[in-house]
């Protein structure tokens, strides 16, 4: 075993590393980054290009600038490149952004480097935020060591499988009210081709590890494996992680969409939508979507449990949240964006302009209470409830492990790793290498993150 003295070396030189990693990009940029923020009364606000943050830039003048003055000039991304400028900025601390849509992965790490601003002071004086409403799971994972809350969600999910009802209907099949991914198997094989041009599943099979690895690791959870042991051993080549993706590169692979490598959680939502897939396991925030006034699939569509094997449950737990960057020249005026944009009101406004099905649901229990909600999504809105509320990313799969997540490792290396073992296994899925193959190389890189954390698991 390595020396104290030699390990707290390795790790001081691994940070040093991260730190480069994350600022490297902006370095040329920073001296005077912090003139590049707002002033006044407008608030620069970074985020994910997804449908939901679509809707909310529609409404924010009309209404939120409308009644409070504030400006807001937003800057949306695709989720990888998202996650790229959004760590640049808060690890620089460059203060070009106000406030940022981060992840329950995310906001641990950040809020230990001390690159947010802690919520819990203004929550406490806004009572009308009501913070006791949002759903425990999520309140757990956005919360930092020190026990204060570092981010605001602005919507939950969890993950499920959809399937085209009438379809199933149609030609004899029946969903499982829990199925099991070996149920999911012999259904796609089923429902490949019934329709011209549509596959039995859609998977995501796109790089990232917000993308790929996602759904991958609910698999690899069920099915017995773990990136890391409670010691931090990497088990990338374990039978449970080979077993996993073995079973889900060769699912895409012979049921799965036409050119799955590429495709991705927007990829396989569109599938849905045009009727080019007859299931889709993916986030729970895709059925309002799919459930949208105009969306041709809407009505068609059931939801039922994430698919297991050896475990009860296998959805993920995920939430897009607000972050305010230490380093904002604004904090009062971004946390009355945040608290307009993750409340009560803002759920409503998006039910009367955009339809019930619409709602950025997910994180307040008193959601699926609302009468209209109840109605316009009673398809999907209780199967999500449960599977946030199912949802134990301290305790996923079959083994302890190190730290939190249950579609990721809530470690800072695990962002490039899960994206290099993610490149692996696509390549895997575009047919350009074996998944022997691309596991051997997944193993080599997630031992070079074991090494470093030697000593360090619970």
């Amino acid at each position: 075993m390595r020396s104290q003295s030699r390990r707290l070396r390795t790790r001081a030189a691994l940070s040093a590393a991260l730190a480069a990693a994350l600022t490297g990009p902006l370095l040329s940029a920073c001296a005077g980054a912090g003139s590049l923020g707002t002033g006044g009364d407008t608030i620069n606000v970074l985020m994910v290009n997804n449908p939901q943050m679509t809707e909310l830039q529609k409404l924010t003048a009309k209404h939120f600038t409308k009644e409070t003055g504030i400006k807001v000039k937003f800057t949306t991304l695709p989720e990888n490149d998202v996650r790229d400028k959004i760590g640049q900025d808060f690890a620089n601390q460059a203060g070009q952004y106000d406030v940022a849509t981060i992840s329950n992965y995310e906001t641990p790490i950040y809020a230990k480097n001390d690159w947010l601003r802690p919520l819990d002071p203004y929550t406490k004086k806004d009572r009308a935020f009501d913070q006791k409403d949002i759903l425990p799971p999520l309140r757990e994972s956005l919360t930092g060591e020190d026990g204060q809350m570092y981010a605001q969600p602005f919507y939950g999910e969890s993950s499920f499988l959809m399937y085209r009802k009438d379809v199933f209907e149609e030609h004899g099949l029946t969903m499982p009210e829990r199925p099991t991914w070996q149920q999911v198997q012999k259904l796609a094989a089923k429902a490949d081709g019934v329709k011209k041009g549509m596959s039995g599943i859609c998977l995501r099979g796109l790089p990232g590890w917000g993308e790929m690895i996602a759904p991958l690791t609910t698999v690899v959870n069920t099915m017995g494996g773990t990136w890391f042991d409670k010691d931090y051993n990497a088990e990338l080549d374990g039978p449970g992680f080979r077993k996993a993706a073995k079973f889900y590169v060769d699912l895409v692979r012979e049921h799965g969409q036409s050119g799955a490598a590429q495709s991705g959680y927007a990829e396989c939502l569109n599938n849905m939508t045009q009727g080019k897939s007859a299931m889709w396991y993916d986030a729970t925030a895709g059925a309002g979507s799919l459930e949208a006034a105009k969306s041709p699939v809407k009505g068609k569509i059931g939801y039922v449990p994430a698919p297991t094997v050896k475990t009860e449950s296998s959805g993920w737990l995920y939430t897009w949240a607000w972050g305010i960057q230490k380093a904002s020249r604004n904090p009062d005026k971004a946390w009355k964006f945040i608290s307009w944009a993750s409340s009560k009101k803002y759920e409503r406004l998006v039910g009367e302009e955009f339809g019930w099905a619409n709602v950025p649901a997910g994180k307040r229990a008193s959601t699926y209470r609302i009468p209209e909600y109840r109605k316009e999504a009673g398809a999907f809105g209780e199967v999500t409830r449960k599977a946030i509320s199912e949802a134990d990313p301290r305790d996923p799969g079959l083994q302890k492990r190190p730290t939190i997540g249950i579609q990721f490792v809530d470690i800072p290396e695990f962002a490039d790793l899960g994206t290099k073992v993610s490149q692996e296994l696509s390549a895997a899925v575009a047919g350009r290498k074996s998944v022997d193959s691309a596991l051997k190389e997944s193993q080599r890189l997630a031992q070079e993150v074991s090494d470093e954390y030697e000593g360090r698991g619970q």
